[in-house]
């Protein structure tokens, strides 16, 4: 065997073992496992220990940490799949208006509090709006882990923040479209660019969920007739990472988005435990713990200057505070009690890979400084990080009522 795989399997080693003991303290000190995997991240990333860069075992392979990346990205895609498992659609189309108002709002709020931030601690109007972009961005993957953890993913606030995740990320798109256009990084043709983007999206969804509603069901029972081992799982995978890749090229939507979409027409087919059996030992086991350590791996919080910190935090009390008021009203003009409204406006706090992806394209395309970039990087880890405990915290309540009903039974 080569150098370069040996070295790759060391760093799984690593990291699995790593995560693991991560989540297995956070849960010792009553705080979800997803906490302590993130926080083994950045130990062992350019903040802390620099694995992939220090370690002369590591150092030498240029393509590791590109290869880790990958990995990541299927964790995630994996991971939303679950998430789409473990709800009914007609439970989650019942929550429209709520996510519609709280996604919509989730985005705006955060937008404009985030590029008056900027502006005032003297970003230029293209580097304000970008910021802000980033602080708009929202990632359930934490959240939906959380929820799980919590047993109140199919609440109604659950569903809720689900169907508002959805809501956020084509708006966070078509206004990272609109912004590239507006600064004058999409090159020329501007109206007719944003609305080959709306078309996109608008194409992709259609399609997808008419497949899923009714092509999907019948190729699923019929491989589950098939005489090969594990093809059920193995056509539950290649679906979810069909239907995400498909979203970003055809649709312009973040693959995440796609992979959520299989999960809840999977959920609707009289296989979708077995499935969720299949899919879930391999995502837990191998390929969920590597995406949360990587957004450690991928971060150097060192990169920030001492001038700067000041920006860095206060950008990031405006980050949480931003969504918990913009996606929190939309719950609570939907009817939502001021609790729920409270819980579901924390839940859409954690950025993750979606709010990276927003900062990642303004530093290609020239429009964040590398410092700034670090920031945001820095906004979108802590944002990730209070997720979990917030939403602990938040459904306290709910949890200790769940525990003295059982204790009674």
């Amino acid at each position: 065997m080569s150098t370069e795989f040996l070295n790759f399997v060391a760093a799984l080693i690593i990291i699995i073992v790593a995560a693991k003991i991560g989540g297995y303290i956070s849960n010792r000190l009553g705080q979800p496992a997803v906490l302590g995997e993130l926080l083994v991240g950045i130990i062992l990333g350019p903040t802390i220990l620099n694995i992939l860069h220090v370690w002369p075992v590591f150092a030498e392979d240029e393509h590791l940490a590109e290869m880790l990346k990958m990995m990541a990205e299927i964790g995630v895609l994996l991971l939303m799949m679950l998430a789409g498992l473990e709800l009914e659609l007609s439970e989650l189309l019942k929550s429209g208006k709520a996510s519609s108002l709280s996604g919509v709002l989730g985005v705006i709020v955060p937008l404009f509090m985030g590029w008056g931030v900027a502006r005032l601690f003297g970003l230029n109007n293209a580097e304000a709006i970008f910021m802000g972009l980033a602080l708009s961005a929202t990632s359930v993957s934490i959240s939906a882990q959380t929820l799980m953890e919590l047993k109140v993913l199919r609440s109604k606030v659950g569903l809720t923040l689900l169907g508002a995740a959805v809501f956020d990320d084509i708006l966070v798109i078509l206004l990272l479209s609109i912004g590239s256009l507006l600064v004058g990084s999409a090159g020329s043709g501007g109206v007719e660019n944003i609305f080959f983007t709306i078309l996109r999206m608008v194409g992709y969804l259609g399609i997808a969920i008419a497949l899923g509603l009714w092509l999907l069901p019948k190729l699923t029972h019929w491989v589950n007739h098939l005489p090969i081992s594990q093809g059920l799982i193995a056509f539950a995978l290649v679906m979810a990472l069909f239907y995400g890749w498909a979203a970003e090229v055809f649709g312009g939507i973040a693959a995440i988005t796609g992979s959520f979409l299989v999960g809840l027409f999977l959920a609707r087919t009289p296989y979708h435990q077995k499935i969720e059996s299949g899919v879930s030992a391999l995502a837990y086991g191998f390929f969920v713990p590597i995406f949360f350590v990587n957004i450690g791996l991928e971060s150097n919080l060192r990169a920030i200057g001492g001038s700067a910190w000041g920006f860095a935090i206060v950008i990031t009390l405006i980050a949480i505070i931003s969504k918990i008021i913009g996606s929190g009203a939309g719950a609570r003009i939907s009817g939502f009690n001021w609790l729920e409204s409270l819980q579901l406006g924390i839940g859409m706090v954690s950025r993750g890979e979606v709010g990276l992806i927003v900062a990642a394209f303004a530093l290609d395309q020239g429009l964040l400084t590398q410092e700034n970039f670090s920031i945001a990087v820095f906004m979108v880890i802590v944002a990730t990080l209070v997720t979990p405990p917030m939403l602990r915290m938040a459904f306290k309540d709910r949890q200790q009522s769940a525990a003295v009903i059982s204790t009674e039974v």
